[in-house]
């Protein structure tokens, strides 16, 4: 409604000009409340001409035409006409547009003819109309244009939209391709090592029982983390070929992540603290990928240790952290290595913060918060 309201403004404002016209010029016949009449029907028609054209351009013609030979206001008739028929052409309707304009051009020169003072030279009436003419062929012709005009920023917003659309698609497909180059070279270079090594650990376990010895509690942990490295690397590989695999490791695996290690020979304690609840995916699996990495580091670098495990289910916050008091001291800076890097750029990623530094009183300390509301910032 608020797109007619400028028409119907355009139209009133125009019907007082025309009555105006009307009554100072001096050989038009006076307005009657009928003349006023056609010029609320014309500006309720100019309200109307956006949304139905060709009958506002009829009714708009009829009214201008009649109020014409009524009133003779002048060339002032001709402009609603105008309006409506550029309107009428710009939404392509233009043989409804020409046929008003002939109709309109046909009936003033009319009446110009039949009723004009026998004063009035034919020079006038040639003259005013050959101006109607060069404006209703202007009216026309921008329409057209404009309706063109219309027309090829439409295509090239289409152009546009597809043109990104290719490049999403070919950005996916390049993706994709390079998730599948990944997981075959994975798979023919990590796996077979894993696998050897798996193989070679179960032969010792075997070998040991089978001369009645116990097997050492360093190779029974090869045997066991070997395994779930393959699991691991397989369930990786699951998810590079297809992307939509959503089976991914969370929090509630820490408990098998404590087992390992200690089998390892380094003591872990456990803490969970706050209500258990449902965390979005990436925020649970990097959650458990930090305790992972934190606890290898525990038992690669921090000599004869214990680590601790605490996971905080906070309202609007997960944090978890992995604490040792091995032979880490703030006296001897740390150099991150690669773990440590790719444990920051994922807790990052997400929002989250990452702390990781050696304890005041001896240790190391990993502390990873993630937000589970967006008020945390990276």
């Amino acid at each position: 409604m608020r797109r007619d309201l400028p028409f119907a403004l355009a139209g009133l404002v125009l019907g007082v000009v025309l009555l105006g016209s009307a009554a100072l010029t001096p050989d038009a016949a006076p307005a009657r409340p009928f003349d006023v009449g056609l010029v609320l029907v014309m500006a309720a028609a100019l309200a109307v001409c956006r949304r139905h054209p060709v009958p506002a351009l009829v009714v708009v013609t009829a009214t201008m035409l009649t109020l014409h030979i009524r009133t003779h206001p002048g060339v002032f008739a001709a402009y609603a006409v105008l309006g409506t028929v550029l309107v009428a052409a710009w939404l392509g309707h233009r043989l409804a547009a020409a046929l008003a304009s002939v109709a309109f051009l046909g009936g003033f020169l009319a009446r110009d003819i039949t009723v004009a003072p026998a004063d009035q030279p034919a020079q006038l009436v040639i003259e005013r109309t050959t101006l109607l003419l060069g404006w209703f062929v202007a009216a026309n012709v921008a329409g057209l244009i404009a309706r063109q005009h219309r027309a090829y920023l439409n295509q090239a917003e289409q152009r546009a939209t597809e043109a990104e659309r290719t490049r999403e698609e070919m950005a996916l497909r390049r993706a994709g391709e390079e998730r599948l180059r990944i997981a075959r070279d994975l798979h023919d270079s990590l796996t077979h090592s894993i696998s050897v090594i798996k193989v070679q650990a179960g032969i010792g376990v075997h070998l040991a029982r089978k001369h009645g010895e116990e097997p050492s509690a360093a190779l029974l942990a090869i045997q066991e983390a070997s395994g779930t490295a393959m699991q691991e690397l397989r369930a990786t590989l699951d998810v590079l070929r297809s992307p939509s695999d959503t089976d991914q490791l969370g929090l509630a695996r820490v408990g098998e992540l404590a087992e390992r290690t200690r089998a390892a020979g380094v003591p872990v304690q456990v803490t969970v603290t706050g209500e258990r609840r449902e965390l979005p995916g990436d925020v649970d699996q990097v959650g458990y990928r930090v305790v992972q990495e934190a606890l290898t580091n525990v038992a690669r670098h921090a000599g004869p240790a214990t680590a601790r495990i605490h996971v905080d289910y906070a309202p609007a916050r997960l944090s978890v952290s992995v604490t040792d008091d091995g032979q880490a001291s703030p006296h001897r800076p740390v150099t991150p290595g690669v773990g440590l890097r790719g444990m920051r750029e994922r807790v990052t990623g997400l929002g989250g913060k990452l702390h990781a530094a050696p304890r005041d009183d001896g240790g190391f300390t990993v502390r990873a918060t993630f937000p589970l509301d967006g008020s945390l910032g990276s």
